[in-house]
Formats: structure tokens, sequence, C-alpha cells
């Protein structure tokens, strides 16, 4: 048990990263506290039955590839602590809206048979890529995931593939989905995968570095699957809970943080809802978007003027629109193969999901809206009762929308209709529906502004050292002491624990490494003043 009056830590926010970033500490040694401002731990990695009882529903995320390879993640070991993962039989299927279906399984020749199904070339052109992924996997992932800029991994990847190939690598990164897909794939089947994972961040076909978001999803869905914790997101928290606790760290949940005690250009510790005070001998680390951290918790009096600035640039990403449904019996797809696919891409081919993102990036609704959608029971039998189906499926919306009960019924209607247009009979299995707005989002978890699900854009201008703003890349901030823990921070959205872990060195650095501090307040006042 944590002693108030000792504690080395304070984390604001109890969500995947604030956990991960605990855990790193305790095992540190350091005392832990987690101010919580929701009644229970987890943030969007939490669940609950919301379409009908008995039936299993996710809030927010729900597989998890980055988490099933995310070193942060496994270097925890929460196997120990009761996750346990489930695989549907197959990975990710897309469906066109003629019907055609591309389907990714966990064998690497089935998913090329498939693709060759479009393209005889593309069944080649998949063992090429996963074979060059395999190659290059572990340094990518360290380079993705570790604070910028990865020099170890980057000097790996130089001996593995010279300074050609790595510069070629180099380029691919910055490629939009849709060109690096065209230059690596002939047919429909694999362009619409390699398009479609990049639209699981809020980036098109035709955004600038786009197409690494795509290649990633993609080839981590051929290599690990996308994975399901046993029960629900929830119990991957609970395995986090567990472990933290484990190691004498403490979860006060229904204590929201009012800010964050700032004196002589160090962070002291947090103030709560009520009023208390809590100390922290060594760090503040925050698990929350980054102008709840520096307008609200710490407030733009001890900001240079050029930090306030940049932040009036921070740009979101998309709204979010969810429909949760609860099945008397699986969805009856056309496609009989596509029922096996725990993960759908539903609505569009790649010129349709240009379509989509010019909508949304012109602040519109889009007609025809590309579908995410789990097939959760597949994935994991435990989400309902035998014979039964827990679905979900989301779109995003643009920011800014006034929401009337109406328009969002609408929304998921349509969401809906396409559905049953490629599984005739769908609308009559649901016993149960459930609509979560972008308000409803940001009800649940304040951290989820308008259903903003990636803290932040995934645009390359808000990315690596332009994330959240214009600075060093890493969690380190302005304030000594402080540290910006969540999503918000490089690397960003998805449920690795990277943002977290890396806090987490950070804070243990600046407590150990002689001149870590005085480098950083160097470095900060170079940029910001």
């Amino acid at each position: 048990m944590v002693d108030l009056d000792d504690v080395d830590a304070v984390v604001v926010g109890a969500g995947p990263n604030g956990l991960v970033a605990a855990n790193v500490l305790a095992d540190a040694g350091w005392r832990v506290l987690v101010c919580e401002a929701a009644p229970a731990p987890g943030g969007g990695v939490s669940s609950s039955e919301l379409a009908a009882p008995g039936y299993v529903a996710d809030h927010c995320s729900a597989f998890h590839p980055l988490a099933a390879a995310s070193p942060a993640l496994l270097s925890l070991r929460l196997e120990d602590h009761g996750l346990r993962w489930r695989h549907a039989p197959a990975v990710l299927a897309h469906v066109f809206p003629d019907g055609r279906h591309a389907v990714m399984s966990r064998r690497t020749e089935d998913t090329a048979r498939s693709l060759g199904g479009f393209s005889p070339a593309d069944e080649e052109a998949w063992h090429t890529e996963v074979a060059y992924w395999h190659r290059v996997r572990d340094d990518v992932l360290a380079a993705l995931l570790t604070p910028f800029p990865p020099v170890r991994a980057g000097l790996r990847l130089a001996r593995t593939l010279g300074a050609g190939d790595l510069l070629r690598l180099a380029r691919m990164l910055t490629l939009p989905a849709r060109t690096l897909a065209d230059e690596r794939f002939a047919g429909d089947g694999a362009k619409a995968l390699v398009s479609g994972c990049a639209l699981h961040t809020d980036l098109g076909p035709d955004d600038a570095a786009g197409g690494v978001f795509g290649w990633l999803l993609t080839m981590l869905g051929q290599d690990v699957g996308f994975p399901v914790p046993e029960g629900g997101a929830g119990r991957l928290t609970d395995a986090l809970v567990s472990r933290l606790t484990s190691r004498g760290g403490r979860i006060d949940c229904a204590r929201p943080v009012r800010s964050v005690v700032v004196a002589g250009g160090q962070a002291l510790g947090v103030r709560d809802a009520a009023g208390e005070l809590v100390r922290a001998r060594r760090a503040v680390l925050a698990d929350v978007p980054a102008p709840t951290l520096y307008r609200d918790l710490v407030g733009e009096a001890h900001l240079p003027a050029r930090l306030v600035a940049d932040l009036a640039r921070f740009r979101w990403d998309h709204a979010t629109v969810k429909v949760d449904w609860a099945l008397s019996g699986p969805i009856p797809w056309s496609a009989g193969e596509v029922g096996g696919a725990g993960t759908v891409h539903l609505g569009a081919d790649v010129n349709g999901m240009a379509d989509f993102a010019n909508d949304l990036a012109c602040g519109r609704l889009p007609r025809d809206p590309f579908v995410l959608l789990g097939q959760m029971t597949t994935a994991d039998p435990t989400r309902s009762p035998a014979g039964t189906e827990a679905v979900w499926a989301y779109t995003h919306a643009p920011r800014g929308l006034s929401w009337t009960s109406g328009l969002l019924a609408g929304v998921a209607d349509r969401i809906e209709g396409l559905v049953e247009a490629q599984a005739p009979g769908f609308r009559s299995l649901v016993v149960g529906r459930a609509v979560t707005g972008p308000a409803d989002f940001e009800a649940h978890n304040p951290s989820l502004v308008e259903g903003a699900i990636n803290a932040g854009t995934s645009a390359i201008h808000q990315q690596l050292v332009f994330r959240p703003l214009p600075g060093l890349g890493r969690a380190d901030t302005v304030v000594d002491r402080l540290f910006l823990a969540g999503a918000a921070a490089h690397p960003g959205g998805g449920v690795h624990g990277a943002a977290g872990a890396n806090a987490a060195r950070a804070a243990l650095a600046r407590n150990g490494v002689p001149g870590y501090r005085v480098a950083m307040a160097a470095a900060h006042r170079l940029l910001h003043g």
C-alpha cells in the first residue's frame, strides 16, 4: 500500500498508457499512486453489457494487434496476471460494395491465395512483403514505438538493409496508402486491405505517410493476428491493475485531478477535485490529452508563449459513431468466408475510401460511410451465449456537428443498412442495439474528445517531433518532472503502452542520469523560449 505522504510519482489517468507507466515505475522500486477520474480504471480499454444482458461489448478498443507485438506490453508478462488472447478463424475481411471480398488469414498461404484471386501476381507479392516484414520487424517496431530519434533501432536497420535500402524504407514510410499499395500490388484486394487499415487512423488513401499505418497493421495482422482479450477488453486493464497492485502500486478511482502543482518550474504533485494535495517527490505523469494537460491541469501562466501558440494549432482526429448489436445468431454474410473474420471492412473500394476521407475533410457527413465491424463472439466465444453473436461497428464523422438523437440514429441506421446489404436477414437477428455518439464517448472517457479515439490526428505534421506540438518527440515537457504519458505523445494512438513506457523511462532518466535535467531544460529553451 502506498503511503500518500511518501509518493515518488503520481500518474494522472488509469488508461492503458497510465497503467503501463505506473508498472514500469513500480518495477524500478518507485512508490506510485494513480489517480483516475472515472469510477473504474481502463479508459477506452473497458467492457460492459451495452446492447443486451449477456452480450459483452468493448467500449472503444477491441482488437489488439499492437498490444500483441508491443515490446512495452510484452515485457510486463500480463499472461501471469490473467490475460488470455483469443483469435477469430480469420483475421480481417474487406468486403467491396459489389460483394467481392479479400480475406486475411493467419496462414500467409491462405491470405496470398485470397489476394491472388484479384490478381495472380499478388500471391507472390504478398509472400515477398511478409518476408520483408520479418526481416525488419523487430527494429521497425522499436523505431516506431521508442522515443524519437530511434538511434539504436536505426543503426540496426542500417546494418540489416544497407544505406540504399534504408533510404527506400524511409521513402516508403512517407507514402500515402494508395501509392504504397499501387507500388507493391496489382489487384484490388491487397490495395483495399492496405488502404482500409490506414483508415483505422484518420488518414485517407491519399494522405501523406498514411501508408505506414496500413502496411504496419496488415503486416501485424499476418504476423500476430488481431487478437482480443478473453472476456472483453477490460480484462487487459484487469491484468495491468493486478500487476501494478502486486508491486505495491495504488489506484484511486473516482478521484479526478484538478491541477498539477507547479513551483519554480517544477511539478511538485497534484491537487485533486476535493482540494487535497498529493506530493510527488520525483515525477508527475499525465495520461491525458495534451490540451487537457497544458491548459487545464498546468495552466498557460506556467507555459512559454510559443508553446501556447502551438497549442492553438493542435489538431484532433475525427469524431466517431459506434453501434453495438446483440444478435440471436451469426451474421448471415452472402460471402460465407467473411463470417470467420474477426474484423471486417465494409462499404468502399479505394476510391470510395478517398471519397469518404474527402467528405470528412470538408466537414460533410459522408453519404457512403466506410465502416469497421467486429464479430466479437467469433473471436471470443465467451462474449455472448452459445449460438449468438456480439457485434460492433463504427465509422467516423466530422468534428463539430450538432448531434441530435435523430441524426445519430440516422447514421446508425445507415451503418446497419450496409451490413444488411451484404448479409440479408441481418436485421431480423437483432435482439438489442446500443448507439454511442461523439458526446457519449467523451462522457465515458473525457480523453475521447468528441470521440477522437487517437488523441490527435495521425497526419505527418503531428507525428514524431511534431507530436503533440513541435518539440523533442519525447515525453518530457517544459515543466521539469512533468511527463506526457498518453496517446497524444509520440508514438500516438493504439493500445501498445509505448507512450506510457516512454514517459516512465524519461522520469527514471530525469532522476538518475547525470546532466539529463540540464540537457532537457536547454533543449526546451531553444525550442520554446
